[in-house]
């Protein structure tokens, strides 16, 4: 009877483990490029108040954007997967073609929104910032927690 209930109460676990992981993994849609692009024009559209002109005009800037993104994700995941360390010039590289093309749409953008739209999406944009930076203190307390509590597991078994 023991060991009936210690293999139900194995499988249990097992089971309620890989539902667990499975739905962690399905939690974000996979959109297409086109989808992304969509959705993100329509949000500037809603919250900058853009015309039909001025939408037609940032829909090119935000593909671009967009197809930029997926490829260097891909790269990244192709050389994690590889487990590959970029050298300091790759890096520097890297953040420089980042941070050149953030300019380049900071710019096209002032250039498509009048002054008070373009107040507004860099708000936004600031904002965007912000949740980024609380959602990284967030990460790296829960791994500081998990290294302490690991920690304290090996010390007490030797």
């Amino acid at each position: 009877m023991k060991k009936t209930a210690g293999i139900l109460a194995f499988l249990f676990v097992v089971t309620f483990t890989a539902n667990a992981q499975q739905k962690r993994e399905n939690r974000r849609p996979n959109f297409s490029v086109e989808q992304k692009t969509e959705l993100a024009v329509k949000k500037l559209v809603l919250t900058l108040d853009l015309s039909e002109k001025q939408k037609n005009k940032v829909t090119p800037l935000i593909l671009e954007q967009i197809t930029k993104r997926e490829a260097t994700t891909k790269e990244r995941r192709r050389v994690r997967a590889q487990n590959e360390k970029p050298s300091t010039d790759k890096v520097f590289e890297m953040q420089n073609n980042q941070l050149q093309s953030k300019i380049d749409f900071k710019n096209k953008m002032k250039q498509i929104l009048d002054a008070e739209q373009f107040e507004r999406f860099q708000k936004m944009g600031r904002q965007r910032n912000q949740r980024k930076k609380q959602m990284k203190r967030k990460n790296g307390m829960r791994k500081t927690i998990q290294n302490r509590m690991n920690r304290r597991r090996f010390r007490q078994r030797n």
